[in-house]
């Protein structure tokens, strides 16, 4: 594997986004044929790592399907999608018009491309849901959102090898073989009692799925496939991963809306 010298951006807005610790994560990922990331994301990994192959999966389907349309049918699905950033568009009548049109189209294409455009128009880039499966995050009343069209055109380009998958990461983990590296960003054990956000899809993300999560990575290592898993660095991480080499550090974070309450919050990579 090759590591990139230029650090390349997601072209989303994403909750954990690890475009800020590359340099972190780079250092543990070890050379293989193949990277899976069962967690995607904003693929923020893939998008800084040469692989040859890699297999991108998430339990969100909307995200999926836009990098699935972006990967076969790149100019056209750029071009519809900027047609969205209007300034028309971007007042908040228009952008609940917008969002009830996303939760209700049953066009793929038309419903990925309302994704890229909520996605930078709403309230910090969150992606959230309700219990019915309904995106829900606010309008953000931004003065011009920024199209991404060098960071999707850059993704475009990676997709040559990439497998694109939406299922759970048990799955996915289960069909890694020897010559892969899995790497693992799973929704974070809350930090707080009151930081428990897992709703990047509409299902959450328990406390028996992070030791699912840990128990695979262990059974995955003993098979001789290297796995990485991203958290925050708790007692109840410790505990699970205590097959692991951890590496720790801190990272800035905002701990509730109000942007002057910013901690450092404590990290880890376990390396299985």
């Amino acid at each position: 594997m090759a590591n990139n010298a230029q650090v390349t951006r997601p072209f989303l807005k994403w909750a954990g986004n690890k475009y800020r610790l590359l340099d972190k994560i780079k250092l543990v990922l070890p050379e293989g044929r193949r990277l899976i990331e069962p967690f995607s994301g904003a693929a923020a990994t893939f998008l800084n790592t040469d692989y040859r192959r890699t297999w991108l999966n998430d339990l969100n389907v909307d995200l999926i399907n836009v990098y699935r349309h972006l990967s076969e049918n790149e100019n056209d699905f750029i071009n519809f999608s900027e047609s969205f950033f209007t300034p028309k568009n971007n007042q908040e009548k228009r952008y609940y018009q917008l969002r009830e049109h996303f939760n209700s189209t049953q066009d793929e294409l038309e419903k990925s491309a309302l994704f890229l455009y909520l996605n930078r128009h709403s309230y910090n880039g969150l992606c959230r849901y309700n219990r019915k499966g309904g995106f829900n995050a606010p309008f953000g009343r931004y003065k011009k959102p920024y199209f991404p069209k060098q960071q999707l055109e850059f993704f475009a380009g990676k997709t040559k090898s990439l497998k694109l998958t939406h299922q759970s990461f048990e799955k996915v983990m289960l069909k890694a073989k020897t010559g892969d590296v899995v790497y693992c960003d799973p929704p974070y054990v809350p930090l707080t009692t009151t930081a428990n956000f897992t709703q990047y899809s509409y299902k959450s993300f328990v406390k028996e799925d992070q030791e699912r999560l840990a128990e695979l990575a262990n059974e995955l290592s003993a098979k001789g496939i290297p796995v990485i898993v991203s958290n925050h660095d708790t007692p109840f991480t410790r505990k699970i991963y205590a097959g692991a080499k951890i590496n720790k550090f801190t990272v800035p974070r905002y701990i509730s809306c109000k942007g002057n309450q910013r901690v450092a919050a404590k990290e880890l990579l376990a390396v299985f």
